[in-house]
């Protein structure tokens, strides 16, 4: 498997969710969370990308439980084709159903009110995105997901 950096994001219409794994590709970390406004998120994308160099860059496609992609999906999609024309990343979508939900039961186990703490869920979420690309990237030995 390559060496570096991978990035990934849980895009949502008001918050967007940032994971980072470290350069042996091994763990995916909560980094941090974007306000989704036009004003910053150029910027905000742009520092982030410096500073952590990504090799990689994934992005949470929501999809509904019976497979289809709905406007949540277009919207994801629009953002990696953002993040691809504007900064030259490859980027890759992995299927997110599930990615939010194992966030907020990983906030109840340490105790924490979901509802309260929404930044914190969309990093996770974030990081359950980068973890699950990690595993399949580990298996078949090239990035995760469907490629834009």
């Amino acid at each position: 498997m390559e060496r570096g950096k991978r990035i990934a994001f849980d895009y949502g219409d008001v918050r967007i969710g940032v994971a980072v794994s470290d350069q042996e590709a091994i763990l995916a970390a909560p980094l941090t969370t974007l306000k989704n406004e036009v004003a910053t998120l150029q910027r905000e994308l742009s520092e982030l990308f410096y500073d952590i160099s990504p090799i990689h860059v994934y992005i949470g496609l929501p999809i509904h439980l019976s497979g289809a992609a709905g406007t949540s999906s277009e919207k994801a999609k629009l953002f990696g084709e953002m993040i691809r024309d504007n900064f030259g990343f490859k980027v890759f979508l992995i299927d997110e159903r599930f990615s939010t939900k194992s966030a907020e039961r990983q906030l109840q186990s340490l105790s924490k009110a979901p509802s309260r703490n929404r930044d914190i869920i969309d990093q996770f979420a974030a990081a359950n995105i980068l973890e699950f690309a990690l595993q399949v990237e580990k298996g078949q030995n090239k990035p995760a997901g469907v490629p834009l």
